[in-house]
């Protein structure tokens, strides 16, 4: 079977090299799986700018964060999954937190209403149910944030799927598995 390595600075182009430099100001570390992009300079370059793009979107950062954990844990892609795990508790969140996000039980309602509505959107590949847009926009979100919250579902989902795909090593803490019952 083919294994696909991270790449080294050395074995990308100099675009991504560029990149690279920027990822490692910024973070301190290039991410396995942003390195694993690189193998595709345009295709990272046009992630973090899409990435950063719906970052600015109609969530806190701890809520985009919740989106993301959720659905890496709907998209069983361990990288990912690690990865927010360690940015939502960097966000604010607990470890107890982080686990009823990925569980899909959180005792916030507000929070709990998006996390599912993200994890049903990857689920169902968009496909939302009329009780889950309801309860959506009860909690007060508008037909922004619906759009909104479909993009960062988007993006998570891409790099749960190069990750997938892959395989290559988590550089991220690992985390607890979900008991199957909550799953």
């Amino acid at each position: 079977m083919t294994k696909i390595n991270v790449p080294t600075r050395e074995q990308v182009d100099t675009k991504a090299q560029s990149i690279f430099d920027v990822l490692q100001k910024n973070l301190g570390m290039v991410p396995n799986l942003y390195a694993t992009i690189a193998y595709s300079s345009d295709t990272l370059e046009a992630y973090l700018s899409y990435s950063g793009a719906i970052g600015n979107s109609s969530f806190s950062k701890k809520e985009t964060e919740a989106i993301k954990l959720a659905v890496s844990q709907e998209n069983e892609c361990e990288y990912c999954t690690a990865a927010h795990t360690a940015i939502a508790k960097m966000n604010g969140f607990t470890e107890e937190e982080t686990i009823s996000i990925r569980s899909g039980k959180v005792a916030d309602l507000k929070l709990n209403v998006l996390v599912n509505t993200a994890i049903e959107t990857a689920r169902e590949r968009g496909r939302l149910s009329d009780e889950t847009k309801e309860a959506f926009f009860a909690q007060g979100f508008d037909n922004k944030a619906l759009i909104d919250l479909i993009a960062v579902v988007n993006v998570v989902s891409f790099t749960n799927f190069i990750h997938n795909a892959t395989k290559v090593e988590v550089d991220f803490p690992a985390v607890p598995a979900l008991n199957k019952q909550v799953a």
